[in-house]
């Protein structure tokens, strides 16, 4: 049996691009250089038949320590909460007022890019403070 060492996270998304670089000003990502031949990403879709244009479009941490997060167009939009989602870790090793600070924070910077709020989940007895949030197309994730 062969070890897995990389993952990948794939959504589906109506405008992969867009998504793609919400991401990317979240985490810090990048995305992939145009494909040989052409020097944008408008170029290389300008070349492709009509129905694939905009089809798919990608990130990854430059680093290389993070999953790469690929972004494909579906013909259906998201109708239902996500059974997998990101946990974006924003408060690592803070507790109480500071984490939540630094949460609100993390979370006013992502509003500004289009992310909406879902629920603010205060600190209590067992679990320390955590922010819901959507993406442009309403894929939730956490700022823990």
């Amino acid at each position: 049996m062969t070890t897995v060492r990389q993952v990948q996270v794939t959504f589906d998304c109506a405008q992969p691009e867009r998504v793609a670089r919400f991401w990317c000003e979240v985490l810090g990502y990048v995305p992939p250089s145009p494909p040989e031949g052409f020097a944008t990403w408008d170029d290389a879709n300008a070349a492709l038949p009509p129905e694939q244009r905009d089809a798919w479009f990608a990130c990854s941490d430059p680093t290389g320590v993070g999953p790469r997060l690929f972004f494909q167009r579906v013909p259906e939009g998201k109708v239902v909460k996500n059974r997998v989602h990101l946990d974006v870790r924003v408060g690592t090793g803070l507790a109480g007022a500071e984490r939540l600070a630094a949460l609100e924070a993390e979370r006013d910077r992502l509003l500004a890019l289009g992310a909406t709020c879902v629920r603010v989940m205060l600190a209590d007895e067992e679990n320390e403070s955590c922010i819901v949030m959507q993406d442009v197309e309403g894929n939730e994730f956490c700022l823990d």
